[in-house]
């Protein structure tokens, strides 16, 4: 059985040893050409006059191109058909492209694009969220709003009030692999392309779009990334087209690649948001009214903005029933970077907006936050909080679920464990509202909260971190020293796992059973590190009952599997997995048929399982089995498709079920904070994470650990600053700082829920990739915690929350009397 099993990543041994090939590595025929860009030198303004004589004859150049050159707009927005290829004449932020060099190698293109002669006509760029909302520039036609109850009532009534903002600043995602793509023309006009890309079917359809061909003459290949975290869904169109454009125009291979200054000028960043709030509570810290006004910085480009923003709004609640609730977002244009989508996709943004108000009430009542967030918790599923106003959901008297039980009616829908795997996808509704059970909390968008385990999460992860015994340690602690300050935070995630763009919900696979045992197979998803291929090869080899070496995964292609979904949303296991189990099961199906037949029993009496075929008094390995259905002119290759069930989901209304279930995960982060200095320190975390039933709980730890990691570099260390005219200052590793090895907890444990998925997904497993970076929260909450002990007055700290972020709140908190 090799589900479940904690093996290593695929290519972990040609990563450590350098043997992995990533597109810079790919060889390329002797003649192909290198790429560069030619960049705006200002964030707003126009071209007067461009002068590109000097690098059309420096030294390597073959040609060179403008917008005018272009066989099109060569569009590259993922979105709203407002990203042309170089720029028209405006000019929109610092580093935009203007020009596309063609040179001889990758250095003479780049030297070549510094000689050119750009003169602008400068305009006062927007750049700030006050600019942008004095200028009124932004992405709709006013705020997009979402409510539930009556919030502003509810503040106003409510025995207590806090009010509070909120700033969060951007990310930048630097993946060890910079932005890469090469095309090369085929003999019969059509393009094969290279690109490192989450994405390949919107590189396919972009480059088919910018030269005006068919999508059947684009070939998008991409075997692995050197990470992704969003950066390469929609960012790497820019390069994939300038290099389809050179090769079809000079009939030879072109590649591309960013330098990482380069990379990171260029390129969208997560939005950075401002968050303002007010909110009503009782004297026990239960949340009666909250609402919300998020502000999102988008640059200048529509990109993934909207989704994003959505994202964060239908995350405004995390893991807690607010009854009445409004939520306000606004989406603002300005002279910056087309900020994109970057893990967890703003969810992470509207998850910290909330836990800052919890944090922030049991300040004001001086209770323990997390009595706080426990009492706020949605109740178990099948059990309704006494708090009722605002419309709660009538008691229901089914009993809750225990960690990792299944319902009667669950358990008549369960495949049985030969196909467990396979799909449960179907026809769906768009515009359906989600039926809610008797008993059971909805979201402020009205989505039944089911499978909701945090309550038993928490209390088992608070006991195995000893937190309340280490929150009194520390609170002696900081009464007995000055200067080193010790905070505690524990802090939950609840994330929905789906794309909000329902029609992406869906993916594809192709297997091939060759008769002599082995199995080659392809699907839409892509590698960029994560496991994926892993996990859907070991899901293959369960499927067949065979060691996971018969299994091979080749690299993903879009003239194999079409019409892909980005491997994004955390959904690449879900659906690729789905959609490859399904393969397998229609094979499987076929030779269970064939064999029976031969063999005088009835198909569903035929095993697979331990390499080995039974088929009544006769056993056979699976080789074997391969090779007699193979004489038998038995198809051995099948095409396996998934789409997600049961979701559905109306953006303009804010309301429906945008995801087919919910992910969970609890993190105790400590931290010692030098109040003299800012300098601080992460001293241990505990996690306890919702994997369900966890196909490779090794790959599933390692994501966590990274995730965790990822989202306290966020809010601690990693700092995007522009200055005044719209440069990025922090565009290199010098002065941006992501977490380094040291900058890791001392003491991390990470454990596994022992639960399994209260839906049909594959083998009961849930989604890993984006969930845990919400843990990474806790650390910034500690810090605030740290702070909270030098001062009477609530620290109202930002994020980042660099050693000057915080040495500014302690200067500010020991002005007030701390």
């Amino acid at each position: 059985m090799t589900l479940r099993k904690p093996l290593p990543h695929d290519s972990a041994r040609q990563h450590v040893t350098g043997a992995a090939r990533y597109l810079d590595d790919i060889p390329l025929p002797a003649n192909a050409l290198h790429l560069a860009f030619g960049l705006s030198p200002i964030a707003r303004g126009r071209i007067a006059s461009l002068d590109l004589d000097a690098v059309r004859t420096a030294p390597g150049v073959v040609r060179v191109w403008t917008h005018a050159d272009l066989p099109s707009d060569c569009d590259c927005s993922p979105s709203a058909h407002d990203e042309p290829l170089l720029s028209d004449g405006t000019l929109h932020y610092q580093g935009q492209p203007v020009f596309l060099v063609a040179a001889t190698s990758h250095r003479a293109a780049r030297r070549a694009a510094l000689l050119a002669t750009l003169e602008t006509l400068a305009e006062t760029p927007i750049l700030t969220i006050e600019q942008a909302l004095d200028a009124d520039s932004r992405f709709e036609s006013g705020p997009v709003i979402w409510s539930r109850g009556d919030a502003a009532g509810a503040i106003a009534t409510a025995p207590r009030r806090v009010d509070g903002l909120l700033e969060m600043g951007g990310q930048e995602h630097f993946y060890l692999e910079g932005q890469a793509a090469a095309a090369l023309p085929q003999d019969d006009g059509t393009l094969h392309v290279h690109s490192s890309t989450q994405h390949p079917s919107e590189i396919q359809h972009k480059v088919a779009h910018a030269l005006h061909l068919a999508m059947h003459d684009v070939r998008v290949e991409t075997r692995r990334m050197g990470g992704g975290f969003g950066g390469k869904e929609s960012q790497g169109n820019a390069l994939a087209i300038a290099c389809a454009v050179v090769a079809q125009a000079t009939g030879r291979p072109a590649k591309m690649r960013y330098d990482r200054d380069d990379d990171f000028i260029i390129t969208g960043k997560r939005h950075d948001f401002r968050i303002r709030y007010k909110a009503g509570f009782d004297e026990d810290g239960h949340l009666l009214g909250i609402d919300f006004i998020h502000y999102t910085r988008c640059g200048w480009a529509q990109d993934l903005s909207l989704p994003v923003a959505d994202r964060a709004m239908l995350h405004a609640d995390n893991a807690y029933w607010l009854p009445n609730v409004r939520i306000e977002s606004h989406r603002l244009k300005t002279n910056t970077q087309s900020a994109t989508a970057y893990r967890g996709f703003g969810g992470p943004q509207g998850v910290l907006g909330i836990e800052r108000v919890v944090d922030h009430v049991a300040h004001v009542l001086n209770l323990d936050p997390l009595v706080v967030r426990q009492r706020n918790y949605y109740a178990p599923s099948g059990s309704v909080s006494e708090r009722t106003s605002g419309g709660a959901p009538a008691p229901c008297s089914a009993a809750p679920r225990t960690p990792g039980s299944i319902s009667e009616a669950e358990k008549q829908v369960v495949p049985d464990p030969e196909a467990e795997l396979t799909s449960r996808g179907g026809p769906q509704d768009a515009g359906a509202a989600p039926a809610v059970p008797a008993g059971v909390q909805t979201t402020p968008y009205g989505q039944p909260v089911e499978g909701f385990i945090l309550h038993e999460m928490t209390e088992r992860l608070a006991e195995r971190a000893e937190y309340h015994a280490r929150r009194a340690r520390i609170a002696e602690w900081n009464a007995a020293n000055p200067v080193l300050k010790r905070g505690i935070a524990l802090s939950p995630v609840k994330f929905g796992i789906s794309f909000t763009l329902t029609h992406l919900n869906q993916a594809g696979a192709l297997v091939h059973v060759y008769h002599d045992g082995s199995i080659l197979m392809n699907h839409g998803g892509t590698e960029m590190g994560q496991g994926l291929f892993q996990k859907v090869a070991q899901v293959a080899a369960h499927g067949f009952g065979v060691p996971l070496d018969a299994v091979r995964i080749t690299a993903t292609d879009t003239a194999k599997v079409p019409n892909t979904s980005a491997t994004a949303a955390s959904s690449g296991s879900d659906l690729n997995g789905a959609a490859v189990a399904n393969a397998c099961a229609a094979i499987r199906a076929r030779m269970a048929a064939h064999l029976a037949s031969v063999h005088g029993v009835e198909p569903d009496a035929v095993r697979f399982a331990d390499g080995r075929v039974i088929a009544g008094k006769t056993t056979m390995s699976f080789a074997e089995a391969a090779a007699l259905c193979y004489q038998a002119r038995i198809s051995l290759s099948a095409a396996g498709y998934y789409a997600t069930p049961e979701i559905s989901w109306d953006r303009m209304r804010g309301h429906g079920r945008p995801f087919y279930y919910f992910a969970h995960g609890a993190a105790v982060t400590e931290v010692v904070l030098d109040t003299l200095t800012g300098e601080n320190r992460i001293l241990r975390t505990d996690i306890l994470h919702d994997c369900g039933a966890s196909l490779n709980p090794a790959l599933d730890v390692g994501q966590i650990e990274g995730g965790y990691v990822q989202g306290a570099g966020w809010l601690t260390t990693e700092e995007l600053v522009w200055d005044d005219h719209g440069r990025l200052r922090t565009h290199a590793p010098s002065t941006y700082k992501i977490p380094a090895c040291s900058d890791r907890p001392d003491v991390f444990n990470v454990s596994l829920w022992d639960g399994e998925n209260h839906v049909p997904t594959v083998g009961r497993s849930k989604a890993v990739g984006e969930p845990p970076f919400m843990l990474g929260i806790s650390a910034f909450l500690a810090l605030s915690d740290a702070l909270a002990a030098c001062g009477d007055a609530y620290p109202s700290l930002d994020a980042p929350a660099t050693p000057e972020r915080l040495l500014a709140a302690f200067g500010s908190l020991r002005g007030t009397g701390g």
